[in-house]
Formats: C-alpha cells, sequence, structure tokens
C-alpha cells in the first residue's frame, strides 16, 4: 500500500460521512423528519416495512423543494439552511450540515419528491437512474422522500443491525422523541400493520404525552413553566414517587432540538436528590428557549449534543426552576395532584386555592387559622375521654373522635383520627382519608430544619450530653473523626478522641436529642469513610444531615396522642419535599371519598 496522500473518491467520502450520520434506519427516520420540521411541515407520515430496512418513507406537507434544486438535495455539503460561517452562531434549525440526504443515498436506494406552492406540478428523482434528473409528476405541496435497501452496497455493514423488533424499537425511540419536540405538528406513523395517529396538541401538550409515554407519565406530571433573564423552562416533571427502573422517560429539548446533555443531567439529578429513591431515576418532558447564539448545535454529526456558551448559568436555571417545582409539591398536591387532577379527586376549591399560595403565605394560614382549630380540637374534652376509654383497650387503631369543620375548612391533610398498628397516622380531610408514615414523615421534617439551618449559615442548635458517651470505633473512623472535628461540630456533634480507636460523643444537635449518641456517630462516620476527602464531604453535606434526621425521627411502634398526630400533619404541610422521606420513599397516600364509595358499592 502506498503512503502517498490523495484525495479520496466522492463514493468513499460519503461513505464515511454516511458512517457518522446513519447508524440504522432510525437515523434515517430521524434526518427526514427533521428536513420535514425545518420546512414548515404542519402534518408528517411515516411508512416503515421490515423495520425500516427494507423501506423508510417520510411524506410532508412542508414548502417543498424547487425542481432545480432536487439533484442538488442529494450533493453532499448543499443545503439551503445556511450560507455564511456566521450563520453557525445562532442555528435556528434543526438540520444544517447538508449531509444527510446524500450520506444516506450513498448507502440505499433514494427517490425523492416535492413540490413547492409555485409549481405546476411536482418533480421526482431517483438515485438509481443513470444520470438522476427530475421528472414531473403528480404530488400534492410538499416533500416525499422513499428510502429502501438500506446497506444494500454495504453488506459488512447491514450485517451489523439487529432483529427487526430491535430496529423498530429504535425508530420508535426516535419517532417519540420528535413528536414529544413538536406538539404542535401531526403525526400518522405505520409499522408493521399498526398506525399510530398523533393529533397537533399545542395547548393540551399532556395529551400526547399521555398518547406516547403512558397515563401513569400524565396522572403524575407536574407542569413547570419558568422564565428568567432570557431563559424559559417549560413542560412537565414526574413526581419523585413516579420513578422509574432505567432513564428511558427522560426527554429534553433545546430550542426544540432533543439532546442529551451532560450539564442538564447533573441539574436533573441535584433536583432530585434529596426526593428520588435511590438507584430510581426520574421522569420528565422538558423544553429550554434561549437566544440560539447562547447554545452551540455544531458538536457533533448526529446533533445529539450542544454546547452552552455560559453552561453554569443554564445549570442552575434549571436546578432552580426544578428545585422549586419539587420544594412546592405539598400536602395535598403531592400525592392527590390537585393542581391538574382537582376535579377528579373531588378535592374542594378551597383547598386547591391554599395549596396554589406560597410558602410564606401558607406558613401564615398554618398558624392561624388551622392551628386555632387544632387547638380547639385537641383540647376538646370529649377527646380526652374518649383516649381514655378507648385508646389502651385498641390493639389495632386508636379511634378517637374526629374534629367535624365546616366543608372545605380542613388543612390539605386533615386532622388525625387514630394509629394503625403504631405506624401509620390515619386522617380525615375533607377529599376522603389520608394515611401517613410517621416515620418518614418525622425524618423529611427533621432534614429540612437542619438544611434551613445550614443554608443561614448557622451551626446547627445542640444539647450537650449530661453524661457522655463512650464509642469505640476503628483506627480509621478515629482518623476521620478527628480529620472532620469542625465538620461535625458545625452539624451538632461535638467529639473528643481518648485513645487509638476511642472517641467520647460530649454533644449531639438539640433536634436529635432523643436519638443514639453512639449509633448517630458510627453512620455519619460510615458517610464520611464512603466520601473521602473533606473537599467532597463539604459538597455532600446533605448525605450526613439525612443520616443525622433519620437517627432523630419517630419510630414505628410508638404511640402518639392526638395532639402529637396533627402537630406532625402541620408540620409536614408547611415542609418541602413533604411528600417524600429522605430517602425517596413516600410520606403517605390519600383515598378519595369517591373512591372509597365506589369500592363499596354505594350508591348502586
Amino acid at each position: 500500500m502506498s503512503n502517498r496522500i490523495k484525495p479520496l473518491s466522492a463514493f468513499v467520502a460519503n461513505q464515511i460521512a454516511a458512517g457518522e450520520v446513519v447508524e440504522r434506519p432510525a437515523s434515517v427516520v430521524k434526518e427526514l423528519v427533521e428536513n420535514s420540521l425545518d420546512a414548515g411541515a404542519r402534518r408528517i407520515q411515516i411508512w416503515i416495512e421490515q423495520g425500516g430496512v427494507k423501506r423508510v418513507r417520510v411524506t410532508d406537507d412542508g414548502t417543498g423543494i424547487h425542481a432545480d434544486d432536487l439533484v442538488l438535495a442529494l450533493s453532499p455539503h448543499a443545503t439551503s439552511k445556511i450560507a455564511a460561517a456566521d450563520d453557525l452562531d445562532g442555528v435556528a434549525t434543526l438540520g444544517f450540515r447538508g449531509e444527510a440526504l446524500a450520506s444516506i443515498a450513498s448507502v440505499a436506494r433514494v427517490s425523492l419528491a416535492s413540490r413547492t406552492d409555485d409549481a405546476a406540478s411536482g418533480w421526482s428523482i431517483d438515485t438509481q437512474d443513470a444520470v438522476p434528473a427530475a421528472v414531473p409528476i403528480a404530488h400534492p405541496r410538499g416533500t416525499t422522500v422513499d428510502v429502501s435497501d438500506l446497506f444494500f452496497n454495504t453488506p459488512a455493514r447491514r450485517k451489523f443491525l439487529k432483529t427487526e423488533r430491535t430496529e423498530l424499537a429504535h425508530i420508535d425511540d426516535i419517532a417519540t422523541r420528535l413528536a414529544l419536540g413538536r406538539l404542535d405538528v401531526e403525526f400518522d406513523i405505520r409499522s408493521a400493520g399498526t398506525t399510530l395517529h398523533l393529533a397537533p396538541a399545542p395547548t393540551n401538550g399532556l395529551r400526547r404525552v399521555a398518547q406516547l409515554l403512558g397515563d401513569g407519565f400524565a396522572e403524575a406530571a407536574v407542569p413547570i413553566d419558568e422564565l428568567h433573564d432570557g431563559l424559559r423552562l417549560h413542560g412537565w416533571v414526574g413526581l419523585p414517587t413516579h420513578s422509574r427502573a432505567h432513564a428511558d422517560q427522560q426527554f429534553f429539548y433545546v430550542n426544540g432540538r432533543s439532546v442529551k446533555d451532560r450539564v442538564i443531567a447533573t441539574a436533573v439529578k441535584q433536583a432530585y436528590r434529596d426526593v428520588m429513591f435511590h438507584g430510581r431515576h426520574p421522569v420528565f418532558v422538558l423544553y429550554l428557549e434561549l437566544d440560539a447564539r447562547e447554545v452551540d448545535v455544531n458538536v457533533h454529526p448526529t446533533k445529539y449534543e450542544v454546547r452552552f456558551r455560559d453552561a453554569r448559568r443554564v445549570r442552575d436555571f434549571v436546578f432552580g426552576s426544578l428545585n422549586r417545582a419539587l420544594r412546592d409539591l405539598r400536602p395535598h398536591a403531592a400525592v392527590g395532584e390537585v393542581h391538574s387532577h382537582a376535579a377528579r379527586h373531588e378535592v374542594p376549591e378551597a383547598v386547591v386555592r391554599t395549596l396554589a399560595l406560597p410558602l410564606e403565605s401558607r406558613l401564615e394560614t398554618s398558624a392561624g387559622s388551622w392551628s386555632e382549630r387544632f387547638a380547639q380540637q385537641s383540647n376538646s374534652a370529649q377527646i380526652e375521654s374518649d383516649h381514655a376509654r378507648i385508646g389502651s383497650n385498641t390493639h389495632v387503631f386508636q379511634i378517637h373522635k374526629p374534629y367535624a369543620p365546616s366543608p372545605g375548612s380542613t388543612p390539605p391533610l386533615g386532622y388525625a383520627v387514630g394509629q394503625l398498628h403504631d405506624v401509620y397516622i390515619l386522617a380525615q380531610n375533607d377529599a376522603g382519608l389520608v394515611v401517613v408514615d410517621m416515620h418518614a414523615a418525622h425524618e423529611r421534617i427533621t432534614y429540612e430544619k437542619m438544611k434551613a439551618a445550614r443554608a443561614r449559615n448557622e451551626s446547627i442548635q445542640q444539647q450537650r450530653l449530661l453524661i457522655p458517651v463512650a464509642v469505640e470505633v476503628s483506627r480509621a473512623d478515629a482518623v476521620l473523626a478527628d480529620e472532620h472535628r469542625d465538620r461535625l461540630a458545625a452539624l451538632g456533634i461535638e467529639i473528643d478522641r481518648t485513645g487509638p480507636t476511642s472517641l467520647v460523643v460530649r454533644a449531639i444537635p438539640a433536634l436529635l436529642a432523643a436519638s443514639d449518641a453512639a449509633s448517630l456517630l458510627t453512620d455519619v462516620l460510615g458517610d464520611l469513610g464512603v466520601d473521602g476527602s473533606s473537599d467532597r464531604v463539604s459538597r455532600n453535606e446533605d448525605v450526613l444531615l439525612a443520616t443525622m434526621a433519620c437517627h432523630g425521627s419517630i419510630r414505628a411502634h410508638r404511640k402518639l396522642t392526638i395532639a402529637e398526630m396533627n402537630a406532625l400533619l402541620r408540620e409536614m404541610e408547611v415542609t418541602a419535599n413533604a411528600g417524600q422521606c429522605n430517602h425517596g420513599r413516600p410520606t403517605y397516600w390519600t383515598q378519595s371519598l369517591h373512591d372509597l364509595d365506589q369500592r363499596f358499592l354505594r350508591g348502586r
């Protein structure tokens, strides 16, 4: 083989370009549909045969291609979307490289038909002709691209394709991403004898989300729409309780382009960190809009990656928007989807209005009328009498006379009526039944209080131990304790090292005064050992606070009075992320009276 430099033939160059752009049939679908969207199509039809290997045909009603440009459209590096290098600084279209059709045509048989508004007829061109030339045909306004026998001339690549079922799954994923990216466009997708019709949904996008991702996603979807300093984030995020084992229902768009971006992934992960069960993944369909000059889409041939001019600004905006949306999911909204499904769950309008208030207003409301009614309830002589008469003789329930306010006046989590097996609080609100995991709920409340103190740059208030607690640990843990003594003190834990493997706990956080000081320290040291360096510990301090909060929370099988139960419910209603504990488990569950009536066949 000669080591002299020589130019590649056009055929080989196109084959190389095709290797970057056309990986499998799904790649063909992506490129063709993106061209249709760039042409202003309002309706797109996709036909698939044999997993796209035999045929992919895409028809649209866009602006069409001029007859004189049909041959050029199949040429490499020919495009109508940019003209000069400066145009790359602010690309507003999905495609722009001018490689897609030429690359596809180099590895498949392609025919292209199109008609513009001002043309008397349509025109067609076939790449299999000896000298491709446009010929007139009958064709409506728009374009049809017919791709058949993919990789017919590159059998080495064709053998790497998977089964028809697998290739169809890849096409389904691409089609879903494209259809979610343009809710205003109608799609018809036909494959393997089935047809999926997606009507335009410009004002009710959740309908299309439900059609593509299932009712479960739609019912757990929380709408978000934030605008700040030229950035807009809108769409839907799933409740933390509606998570998945894999990150297969995560859709993010930048100026209409579906992307997979590390900056965004980090922001989403951080936003869900406190509320997502370990090992689970959130679901979301989100759209980020910003000035096209602030994002570089010319990073990768497939255009799945982008580069932001100010990545930190974008990350902070996405994180802040999602964090606010998740923190505002206070009872009853976190589980009952009050905002979007109030009518279905028959939640009183008064409760919906209360939930729409900002946190400060809710705190004021909670401290006012609700607490006054609660005081009346908890001081009721009748309740205390019932408690004394029934509580000690009931093994499963502690039944108490419930408070009976006027309709629509109860707080979201209602008022306690008893405990179930000393594990769950049973409460009644205007909508129906509320069941609360008291340990999980108290754990979240304690955690948020500790985080709030840290956010104010306050040392967590300590409770000095009357009798210091001696703790035997490993030599490595003793060294960790010495290394992080100041960090532990800021978290409310005061220790001294008294020997190679001996520590003494002299104070613990006041919020955790009832905790086992020895086990609290050993668990925190365990977290420190996993985190390693001091810098990493500082970044992951929430993990330490979560561990500590777990120790200081009400344990299962502890009897609570009605007053204690109601105090816990009121705190939940003004606590951020109250719908989940620090590990992502749900803290409460609701059942509407309507659903209970249906289950017991009332009214039939």
